[in-house]
């Protein structure tokens, strides 16, 4: 892009705001973010920082964050991202396990690592974003001069290598919103296939210009060849955000794609079809990290133009994209038989990937031989295979066990979810293994149970967790009502749901209704409910 398109823009930043309250933007063109990311690059080899040396990245979302991602891959070291929402106890637990060698980070990002021990008998090399006080090391503004003066010296001025397939590119840290913290390897050629495949599934352009309001998928969109316009917001909390930034950061800079997740969507539609907003230049959203319920989608569908749609890819850190629907098809067609109980449809699988359910095994399986098959539309297991598929967690042998499962010709990945594939072969999500309720003889998937009773008009949304009493799991539904519905309603509400759950065999075992005022969900994407805070809550409840 920067030799074909030098002067097109490549990212743009909030910075403050001008005299008339209007958000002013830095920005890098493609020609100024190679030339950063060179500097960079070449500042941080003459530093001491080497190719393959792992890298803490500690940076808040900025013009430098983009600059630095790319600068370390240009130079072959080996990015550690992790993600502060999975806790202090977590983070440095993570950090510990990977043993990064260098660490570059923002002023309060190297406090923290001083005061909390973060990789303290690994990272001999410190880079500081901003000023620096008392841990030695050097500042990226020092990096940024040393590379300056090496690259005019240097008559190729590139510092790009072309790296093996199979190099490590970077540990990308799990969330730990569905589990402990897993270092996630990723080698060069997955990430060069994964921005392959959403090009090719979305038909993106290098004209497009995206709003990217995840900061690590912010990543794709220069690399993808499109200009990244990063919004206004917090992103720590997208559930919250103002929707007039989002919607005017849209109209200022004619968005043709967009990455929300399924608490922003709802939050920015809801607005949008209270006040007949309309958004005509965006082409494609695109929402990840949980499904998008229907409501959500209708709002925000209201303010696109008729042949635009909002994507939801369905995928893990360890393999994305895996399939993929649209929001024509979930509305006209999926969303009818997802409020019946059937789980969620997340669409075809995306061409070189297979998939196939087999039955649930929460032990490792040795072999590929070992396995079963289920039929077309039985609950099983998800397992996928394919060129964009992780083979490994770092320095995780048991974890790496656990989740992969080797064939003659490669590896399998079990997604630690359930579902099943219908005749037409399209695949259904019916939540994630671990969080099933067994009864006696009878399993309970949560995404069936729960989409029947997320009917409920003056339902949020609701978890189905196990609790034990008098020795037996009993199934209990939590419920999280929708803002404004008052407390004094839920007498008449909790009698709705109990009549609802009789009505079906899927949920006529649910007898318990416990209301919760707000449920914990993760920090990054603000959608995925931590169930196991909820079980704790319910069984303390109930005790109570």
């Amino acid at each position: 892009m920067a030799r074909r398109m030098p002067d097109q823009l490549a990212v743009a930043f909030p910075r403050g705001k001008d005299g008339t309250g209007k958000v002013r933007y830095a920005t890098y063109t493609f020609a100024e973010l190679d030339r950063r990311s060179d500097v960079l690059a070449k500042g941080l080899l003459e530093s001491g920082i080497t190719r393959g040396m792992r890298t803490v990245l500690m940076v808040k979302p900025s013009l430098e964050f983009f600059a630095l991602t790319f600068a370390l891959f240009k130079a072959g070291i080996v990015p550690v991202m992790v993600d502060p929402g999975m806790g202090v106890a977590n983070l440095k637990e993570c950090l510990k396990e990977a043993e990064p060698e260098a660490f570059i980070g923002i002023t309060k990002a190297h406090i923290a690592r001083v005061i909390l021990g973060w990789a303290k008998g690994s990272c001999k090399k410190l880079v500081t974003v901003g000023p620096r006080i008392f841990w030695g090391g050097t500042t990226l503004s020092h990096v940024a001069r040393r590379g300056g003066k090496a690259l005019d010296a240097d008559e190729k001025q590139g510092v790009c290598t072309t790296p093996d397939e199979t190099e490590t590119a970077a540990i990308l840290f799990t969330s730990g919103s569905t589990g402990i913290p897993k270092g996630v390897v990723y080698t060069h050629g997955i990430f060069q296939d994964q921005v392959s495949k959403l090009k090719a599934l979305y038909g993106i352009q290098p004209s497009d210009i995206d709003l990217p309001t995840f900061p690590l998928f912010a990543l794709f969109a220069p690399a993808l060849g499109m200009s990244s316009v990063i919004p206004d917001m917090d992103f720590t909390r997208p559930g919250s955000v103002d929707p007039e930034k989002i919607i005017q950061a849209i109209r200022d800079f004619d968005i043709t794609n967009m990455f929300g997740s399924p608490a922003l969507i709802r939050r920015v539609g809801f607005h949008g079809q209270k006040h007949g907003i309309k958004l005509p230049t965006l082409k494609r959203v695109i929402s990840a990290g949980a499904p998008a319920r229907e409501d959500s989608l209708r709002a925000f569908s209201s303010m696109l133009n008729p042949d635009a749609q909002i994507f939801t890819p369905y995928g893990a850190t360890e393999s994305l994209p895996v399939a993929s629907i649209g929001s024509h098809q979930v509305l006209n067609e999926t969303a009818t038989l997802t409020a019946e109980g059937k789980g969620v449809c997340v669409g075809k699988t995306v061409e070189g990937i297979e998939v196939r359910v087999i039955a649930i095994d929460d032990l490792p399986i040795e072999d590929w031989s070992q396995v079963t098959l289920m039929e077309h539309g039985e609950i099983g297991e998800i397992v996928v295979k394919g060129p964009n598929v992780t083979r490994e967690y770092f320095r995780r042998e048991s974890s790496t066990k656990l989740a992969k499962i080797p064939d003659n010709e490669g590896w399998w990945h079990r997604m630690g979810d359930v579902g099943y594939l219908d005749e037409s072969g399209q695949l259904w999500f019916c939540g994630r293994k671990t969080h099933r309720v067994e009864c006696g003889n009878k399993i309970h998937f949560t995404i069936p149970v729960e989409s029947i009773f997320n009917t409920h008009a003056d339902v949020f949304r609701t978890a189905l967790v196990g609790i034990e009493q008098n020795g037996e799991t009993t199934p209990i539904l939590c419920v999280e009502l929708n803002p404004g519905v008052d407390a004094s309603e839920q007498p008449r509400i909790e009698k709705d749901l109990l009549t609802m759950a009789g009505k079906h065999p899927l949920t006529e075992d649910v007898e318990q209704i416990l209301f919760h005022p707000s449920f914990p969900v993760d920090i990054r994407h603000n959608s995925k409910i931590f169930r196991e805070k909820l079980t704790d809550w319910a069984q303390e409840k109930l005790v109570d």
